[in-house]
């Protein structure tokens, strides 16, 4: 089984990188293979061109950044994290480019995502949290994929590079959603 991660960070090494290792080192620890993957930038935004649903082939007609990568690793994995830091309230353009765009592709091609398992992580200064956290499931929920929970909401506090190794509640809260994730991959099995 694997479970590839996409850090929407600019930051590759900031506070969204250090929750989605957390997770992953869960996940590594049930067996489970991991991959962690810097969204880097820029990347188009989804133009509604709809040639995905007109070619079928599983690919974005815009093949001048990373995407079209990011969507086959998607195809590829049996689980999706997607992390994203909060600015101003919202998702990174290389976290929503991404978002539009896979969803989209594998809508027109079949659901490719169907019944994959997904999970959220977002960084946070203070507020504006929640809306980056429904944004990206609401990715998994169109693409009828199945989410994984934790105790809390999947949410890290912190400023500065690093300050959410202080955010005990948030890192519990990352361990605990890789530990839920591996146990439902693994019930789910590789149907």
């Amino acid at each position: 089984m694997k479970v590839v991660a996409f850090n929407g960070s600019p930051r590759k090494d900031g506070n969204t990188a250090t929750l989605l290792a957390a997770v992953l080192r869960e996940l590594e620890s049930q067996g489970i293979e991991t991959e962690l993957v810097h969204l880097i930038g820029p990347l188009a935004g989804c133009k509604a061109c709809f040639k995905c649903k007109e070619m079928k082939n599983g690919r974005c007609i815009q093949d001048k950044d990373m995407i079209n990568q990011c969507i086959e690793k998607m195809a590829a994995a049996d689980g999706i994290i997607i992390g994203s830091p909060t600015h101003f309230a919202d998702l990174t353009p290389e976290t929503k480019a991404l978002i539009d765009r896979a969803g989209f592709v594998a809508m027109a091609n079949g659901y490719m995502f169907k019944r994959k398992v997904g999970a959220a992580v977002v960084a946070v200064r203070r507020a504006g949290a929640i809306h980056v956290f429904d944004s990206i499931n609401h990715l998994f929920l169109i693409s009828q994929m199945i989410i994984a929970g934790s105790s809390y909401w999947n949410i890290g506090m912190g400023f500065a590079e690093k300050d959410v190794e202080r955010d005990e509640e948030g890192l519990a809260t990352m361990r605990t959603l890789g530990q839920n994730m591996g146990w439902l991959l693994k019930r789910i099995g590789n149907d």
